[in-house]
């Protein structure tokens, strides 16, 4: 709980500034540029899953299985040889990008996204170099440097990612070079998070890493060398790195298909890139927001679960795994019809004066707000299948979902009445295909325990708090949309409605325990005071009933 506290407040504080940086460089690039911005940064997006996805989890799951051995050694060659891969597939990666720059943006559909193709090629090379540090403080449970590197990362993209768009509109420059001005922006901010953590791991101490025991064991290569080192990385990292890159490959079919078919359908060009650079800029973002909340429940998860296997504690393996399914559900499924409900509102709190791109992509937010509980829980099953080391089954969900979506995709988005509507519902689809693969592979492989939930604690009380939260926050928002008529400030009112009415009912209903409170860094301390709190009460009470 602790690793997912420093990384979901580093990852709010990132996306919000990531918000940040999309408001000011659509209203300077406007939805045309934001599709050259985006279009790049999708690409840019898939080769970087294809580099960075499988490695760190593999490298975390080695580092901490080595740990629970006290083998430093093991430690730190599985570290070089990561490391090793990690820059290399950063340099060919680069390599790529720069040089098939204007192939890969006709491919996509967009040949004036050339130039921020080209801007943000280097950026894969230090993202390479940024995940295998990252993985290497994971294995040890420190999510400090993580969360740290993605704020320096984040304000950088917000400083240099803004200025330079602005900067390059100001001396006069056509949109595509303003754009990829702005992309590289990006690309200084990552570099300079790779700074940081090359500081960071070159002068970092770790005291309780021991040599004395250097025990053979072939399911994690220790003891095998450099040689057999790198082969069980590879096969941990490959199929993860596999079920990841579907996913955002997908996303890049779907960036193809949006641009071609709308175009099919009888758009111009510069229409279709207006309609898709609404959709990425507006609706994803926020639709990604909850989700990557999730991510650092799988990243704590994954050394932590991968130690309580390796220690053969199958209540230890069950309780892991079911908080983790809980602490996600908890999360999404009111953030899920939040956004479905409120899609518009917080569309126009967050892009205000953007009103026609407001009005494209608020149905298709709301679309997106069903499938984040679905999104959020597929971060989170895959992470338990990978540490259970059944790395093949993601790949199989994955695959399946994404065959789904492609096809409805092509059907929907080329019907007239459809259109860019078809992205988000094929979307939602593949996401509850691939959750419910998913839960299904788990059930077989998970340890039956008394930790165990069930589905009542995991899944209904959490809905039946939301359903009940969400019902009173949406009165709330009518009333006040009928005494002030405008729907941000309605919003805004009924919000913390929605947030405390569903804390409240989710102890009330049994959806969180005093368990779980007391496992959150601040949870034990928050207890202690109610509980002062409740016999101070009842001291009162006695005194009063004495006379």
């Amino acid at each position: 709980m602790s690793g997912v506290l420093v990384l979901s407040l580093s990852t709010v504080i990132v996306k919000i500034i990531g918000l940040a940086v999309k408001i000011p460089l659509l209203d300077t690039l406007g939805a045309v540029g934001m599709g050259y911005f985006n279009s790049a940064y999708e690409i840019y997006a898939l080769l970087c899953v294809i580099s960075t996805a499988g490695l760190p989890v593999a490298l975390s799951m080695l580092i901490s299985a080595n740990r629970e051995r006290g083998d430093g050694r093991a430690v730190r060659r599985v570290y070089r040889s990561a490391l090793g891969m990690f820059l290399v597939l950063g340099a060919v990666g680069s390599g790529v990008m720069l040089i098939f720059s204007e192939q890969i943006a006709s491919i996509v559909g967009n040949a004036e996204a050339r130039l921020c193709i080209m801007a943000i090629s280097p950026a894969l090379f230090f993202i390479c170099f940024s995940s295998a540090v990252r993985g290497y403080f994971q294995g040890y449970e420190n999510m400090t440097p993580t969360a740290v590197s993605q704020l320096i990362e984040a304000l950088g993209k917000l400083l240099f990612g803004v200025g330079f768009g602005v900067m390059a509109l100001k001396l006069g420059a056509e949109l595509p070079l303003a754009a990829a001005m702005s992309v590289l922006g990006l690309t200084l901010g990552i570099f300079i998070s790779s700074i940081y953590l090359f500081i960071v791991k070159a002068t970092q101490n770790h005291r309780d890493v021991s040599d004395i025991n250097n025990r053979l064991d072939n399911r994690f290569g220790n003891g095998l060398g450099q040689s057999g080192t790198l082969s069980t990385l590879l096969r941990i990292a490959v199929p993860i790195t596999l079920s990841s890159a579907v996913l955002s490959l997908c996303r890049i079919i779907d960036m193809a298909l949006i641009l071609r078919r709308l175009q099919s359908a009888g758009m111009s060009p510069t229409e279709a890139n207006a309609v898709y650079g609404s959709y990425t800029t507006l609706a994803v973002p926020v639709f990604s927001l909850v989700p990557s909340l999730i991510t650092p429940i799988s990243l704590s998860l994954v050394p932590r679960l991968s130690a309580a296997i390796e220690a053969g504690d199958n209540d230890a393996e069950a309780e892991v795994a079911d908080r983790a399914q809980r602490l996600t559900v908890l999360l999404s499924i009111p953030a899920s019809m939040g956004i479905a409900l409120y899609a518009k509102p917080i569309l126009s709190l967050l892009f205000s004066g953007q009103d026609e791109a407001v009005e494209v992509a608020s149905p298709l937010l709301a679309i997106l707000g069903a499938s984040v509980v679905f999104s959020g829980l597929i971060t989170t099953t895959n992470a338990i299948l990978q540490s259970y080391r059944q790395t093949v089954r993601p790949i199989v969900s994955m695959a399946v979902g994404s065959v789904i979506k492609i096809i409805l995709a092509y059907v929907l988005i080329g019907i007239p009445d459809v259109g860019v509507y078809g992205a988000p519902v094929s979307t939602l689809v593949c996401n509850i295909t691939v959750t419910v693969i998913n839960l299904i592979f788990i059930g077989k492989r998970l340890p039956k325990s008394k930790n165990n939930s069930g589905i009542g604690q995991t899944y209904m009380r959490p809905l039946a708090a939301s359903l009940v939260a969400i019902a009173a926050s949406f009165g709330v928002y009518l009333g006040m949309l009928n005494a002030v008529k405008d729907i941000r400030i309605a919003f805004v009112v009924a919000l913390p409605v929605a947030v405390v009415a569903y804390i409240c009912l989710a102890l009330m209903f049994g959806a969180v325990s005093v368990s779980d409170i007391a496992d959150i860094p601040v949870g034990r301390k928050a207890l202690e005071i109610i509980e002062k709190i409740r016999n101070k009460k009842d001291k009162i009470s006695q005194k009063y009933k004495e006379g």
